[in-house]
């Protein structure tokens, strides 16, 4: 009796699987790989890369990060908000930001500390694939469109069942939006 064909997903974490590292290790970056399929197929993100080396001071990660394109704006600040009210400016119209996405899996515990290990060793913004890509392509001038708020992650939380789910953190406190 054959055994079953492998998972596009399993196959997908399998290739990706750097070699020469610890099985903690290859746990993280199999989770990591796991949220990158999942934006990228079921989410539509593009330029989508895991990191393992801070890109501020090339020290390793505590735990490997993904960044990417998501195909809309996945937070927006609530000063630009009001500013995007004022000049009647719909958020589709503003291009999207890369964004940093942190893959946990639920039964993980995080504290406070956890996190600003995750924030102290991450720039604002990711870096991008291709600088020309990554550069200001916003159709709209002035501070709409900029990044504001400080550091913030995409939290990926991946489920037993592999549902994954995302909250979005950031690194202190950022005022409510406005209804």
């Amino acid at each position: 009796m054959e055994l079953p064909q492998p998972s596009a997903l399993t196959s997908y974490i399998e290739a990706s699987k750097p070699t020469g590292i610890h099985a903690q290790e290859s746990h993280h970056h199999a989770l990591a790989a796991q949220v990158l399929h999942n934006l990228q197929y079921q989410h539509d993100w593009s330029q989508l890369q895991i990191h393992t080396q801070s890109p501020e001071s090339g020290k390793t990660l505590p735990k490997p990060l993904v960044s990417g394109l998501p195909p809309q704006r996945i937070y927006v600040h609530p000063d630009e908000q009001i500013e995007m009210l004022k000049l009647n400016v719909q958020e589709k119209d503003v291009a999207s930001e890369r964004e940093w996405v942190l893959p946990t899996h639920l039964r993980e515990t995080w504290s406070l500390r956890r996190f600003a290990e995750i924030f102290d060793a991450i720039d604002q913004v990711p870096p991008a694939l291709d600088q020309a890509a990554g550069g200001e392509h916003n159709i709209h001038r002035g501070r709409i469109g900029s990044r504001r708020g400080g550091k913030r992650v995409l939290l990926a939380t991946v489920g037993d069942d592999s549902t994954v789910v995302y909250y979005i953190v950031h690194d202190g406190i950022v005022k409510p939006r406005q209804n």
